[in-house]
């Protein structure tokens, strides 16, 4: 599974009992594309470039790539050291970064009405956003934006958003992960590493937000997380460079994507509240301030459990 700090197992704790992979749900990402790691064997259904137009998949920043891994990546490389929260799911891709993993509203408009577009073609449940922003957008553009994540959550799609990396300073949560209709997750390593201070990372964008008192929603380790390396090198049957380490609120998010991902492969007929509502009522409560933790720590054991 993910693995973080010293290769202490992550999903391996968080999913340990979990026989459920995500199969039959698909997941869209908006982020700087996907390369076509091993690990994704056939399951990039859809790939759509919104900054250079290319046709095929790829990913010239890598972050994209590791969200991805961090989401489904089978772990085949590494003969299932590294792989995902749900690693039988599908993906939707929109490249809406560049190579340095800049981009504007506009072009993330784009990517989610995009992905409202083909929703129904791919059977879209879960749309992850690992995307932080600024507040310094055009009012009117952001409106539209904000538009277009409400619609997404109202025509059944799960928008899950990174807290952003700007804390530790209350109302730093980014924009878009701002609302009431979606799931935004900050970054904690919720006692993996046992019970010294500081397990909040001080990066983790705090709430409350202009809109809404109570966010983050939920939180997730996001501290060194390996997972797919979109410069994999193949040498003849060998791979190199297959994994990487990343750090972030954008590395959190995956992981409760993945997790609803296996939630919707058990209940496929739940709504946005009701799932939402499940990921919440079963989080770990950590004793850290609302505005760090929401909830508490995601528990995908708890999630998918019976009853």
């Amino acid at each position: 599974m993910l693995r973080v700090r010293q290769q202490v197992g992550c999903s391996d704790e968080i999913v340990s009992s979990c026989k459920r992979k995500g199969r039959g749900v698909t997941i869209a990402m908006l982020d700087t594309g996907v390369s076509s790691h091993p690990d994704f064997d056939n399951r990039i259904i859809a790939f759509k470039d919104f900054v250079n137009e290319r046709k095929r998949n790829y990913d010239d920043s890598g972050h994209g790539t590791h969200v991805a891994g961090c989401i489904c990546g089978s772990g085949w490389v590494s003969g299932g050291k590294y792989k995902g929260i749900a690693p039988e799911s599908n993906l939707v891709v929109g490249k809406v970064l560049d190579d340095k993993g800049d981009g504007n509203v506009d072009v993330m408009a784009k990517g989610i009405e995009w992905v409202l577009s083909k929703q129904k073609e791919y059977n879209i449940r879960i749309l992850n956003i690992s995307i932080g922003m600024g507040e310094n957008t055009e009012k009117s553009r952001m409106e539209k934006l904000i538009r277009l994540v409400d619609e997404a959550w109202r025509c059944g799609i799960l928008v899950v958003c990174a807290a952003g990396n700007t804390g530790p300073d209350p109302m730093t949560i980014s924009p878009l992960g701002a609302r009431r209709n979606v799931i935004t997750v900050g970054c904690h390593e919720g006692g993996y590493f046992g019970n010294s201070g500081h397990l909040c990372e001080d990066y983790s964008s705090r709430g409350p937000s202009a809109y809404v008192m109570k966010k983050p929603d939920v939180v997730a380790p996001g501290t060194d997380i390996y997972s797919c390396n979109a410069g994999i090198i193949r040498r003849g049957r060998y791979y190199r460079n297959a994994y990487v380490a990343k750090s972030g609120t954008s590395m959190a998010t995956p992981i409760v994507s993945g997790g609803l991902a296996l939630l919707l492969q058990k209940y496929p007929f739940y709504t946005n509240e009701q799932a939402k509502q499940k990921l919440l009522y079963t989080a770990r409560d950590l004793n850290e301030p609302w505005n760090k933790q929401g909830w508490g720590m995601i528990q995908i054991n708890r999630l998918v459990a019976e009853g």
